[in-house]
């Protein structure tokens, strides 16, 4: 058996591949954890019933790398002091600091250093928190150079959720992710990009990615499944989250984690209106 295929198996029966690291490879999540805004009525799937199943499933998979969308400020401290080993990089699209949504990363300290970070927005003007071309909102991508702990490999991870009105924007938005990849990976890095987009598998604005050498891990991995991400709280199912790569080596597993965690009551619970997904990378 090839020496990466063990922990990809066993990380498909939940987090023990993160805790064998005598492969090279990085394990990476990316998790819509669904904001709390004030303005969704989610009745018991509000952050204050499911916070408890949020934090579990990270601290269950135990991912290197978690790229989330729409996490607001009223979410962050309970991240901050119950998901173990973890530190969290990111601001709020409005303003730059601390106001609207965050789309931000989430990194174990255990198996991975933060080289540097940074933040840009999706829009023409993308040093300055502004809305791009026809987005109803402010988008952010939220960018890291990560490196191995054991391995002392570093690849480039960036995050972003792309908005859910505008059509232009969601393809221009692909094309400025993809231009900044390059213009940030100066040493020729592999590339993660995680992410919300808002958009099927099938949809014209993924031409904004043509030509960047980016791949989609639900198509490209050994071990893989084409379960729906987004579910709206159990109600529908299709695939708008997704992770692409390049630069490494293999793609041994993708997973859809569609498992609910009990609550503070015990009781089972959704950890959000989306299906976090994750995949084992191979330098």
């Amino acid at each position: 058996m090839r020496k990466w295929l063990l922990p990809a198996l066993m990380l498909l029966s939940f987090g023990a591949g993160a805790q064998d690291k005598s492969y090279e490879g990085v394990n990476v999540m990316s998790y819509n954890i669904r904001s709390d805004n004030g303005m969704h009525k989610d009745g018991t799937n509000s952050w204050e019933f499911r916070w408890k199943s949020a934090v579990d499933v990270i601290n269950d998979i135990k991912p290197d790398v978690i790229g989330l969308q729409e996490l607001t400020p009223f979410q962050i401290p309970a991240l901050k002091e119950f998901c173990r080993n973890y530190q969290m990089k990111g601001v709020g699209r409005d303003d730059g600091k601390k106001k609207g949504e965050f789309a931000s990363l989430m990194y174990n300290t255990a198996t991975i250093s933060l080289v540097k970070w940074g933040t840009f927005w999706l829009s023409e003007t993308p040093d300055k928190p502004t809305k791009g071309w026809d987005a109803k909102y402010p988008r952010t991508v939220t960018w890291a150079i990560f490196k191995c702990r054991k391995s002392g490999k570093k690849f480039l991870m960036l995050n972003t959720h792309l908005d859910h009105k505008g059509v232009q924007a969601r393809e221009e938005g692909l094309r400025l992710v993809c231009q900044k990849a390059d213009e940030l990976n100066k040493d020729k890095l592999p590339v993660v990009v995680t992410g919300d987009f808002n958009i099927k598998p099938d949809d014209p604005a993924f031409a904004g990615m043509d030509g960047s050498g980016l791949e989609d891990v639900r198509s490209i991995a050994e071990l893989k499944d084409q379960q729906g991400s987004f579910h709206g709280w159990g109600k529908e199912s299709k695939i708008i989250d997704y992770i692409f790569v390049k630069g490494f080596s293999a793609v041994p597993m993708f997973r859809t984690l569609t498992e609910k965690y009990p609550d503070e009551t015990g009781e089972p619970h959704f950890v959000s209106d989306h299906y976090p997904i994750i995949s084992c990378l191979i330098f």
